[in-house]
């Protein structure tokens, strides 16, 4: 089943009154349970593929729909609530609060849900423990390495239990060896049905995953799985 489908989404912007086709007319969907990397050099369109995957933008042409909704012409305050519920966001630089505890971090996004309080602590529990932070519930963010900080956020990620999981260059800023901890953590959620999609510039991590799209001048280049497909 397609979680995501867009079709002839495109993305224009106007700089000095030229138009900048950041992303070109194209149809793309996203399947339930599929670990996807987006690839591709510097201006080529991730980040524009980004922000409208993650409903930051919105695209200039084209119909997006998530879950068989047409979020494309919802209100902010409607694209809001859908990104709450719906997409888990983990990015490069973990953007956890510091004066929250771990914990607390966790609990953002059911905040903004309006998840009964109980429920929010058992559940942000539960996610924690899931990456192995069980032990690091009362911690803050600076009391963590960075890989721990990122285990919050893919915890923090999981919590409304969404569509699918969108990462932005989730091992940018690690080591190799953690960002592998991180790898098998993404997998591990693959396992579990879970769809991922990750926006990276490694080429190492294609064969982290089952299908890589790479764009180039905002289209579609090249869509290959992977024999890591199911």
């Amino acid at each position: 089943m397609a979680v995501i489908e867009l079709k002839s989404i495109s993305r224009t912007y106007h700089t000095g009154g030229e138009p900048v086709h950041a992303l070109r007319p194209l149809d793309l969907s996203f399947e339930e349970g599929v670990f996807t990397a987006i690839m591709g050099p510097s201006g080529s369109g991730k980040s524009t593929m980004l922000n409208l995957l993650g409903l930051l933008d919105r695209p200039s042409t084209g119909q997006f729909f998530l879950e068989g909704e047409d979020v494309s012409s919802l209100s902010d305050n409607a694209l809001s609530e859908v990104r709450c519920r719906k997409i888990g966001m983990i990015f490069q630089a973990f953007n956890l609060f510091p004066g929250y505890t771990v914990l607390e971090n966790v609990c953002v996004p059911m905040r903004y849900a309006d998840k009964p309080e109980k429920e929010m602590y058992i559940r942000a529990k539960e996610m924690l423990a899931l990456v192995g932070l069980a032990d690091r519930i009362t911690h803050r963010p600076t009391q963590l390495s960075g890989g721990q900080c990122q285990r919050v956020a893919i915890a923090r990620a999981l919590v409304n239990d969404p569509a699918f999981i969108l990462a932005d260059e989730p091992t940018g800023n690690l080591d190799e060896k953690t960002g592998e901890e991180i790898l098998a953590i993404f997998r591990n959620l693959r396992d579990q049905g879970r769809t991922v999609i990750m926006v990276t510039h490694n080429p190492d991590y294609t064969q982290e995953v089952e299908r890589v799209v790479s764009l180039h001048d905002g289209s579609i280049s090249t869509d290959v799985r992977t024999e890591k497909t199911p």
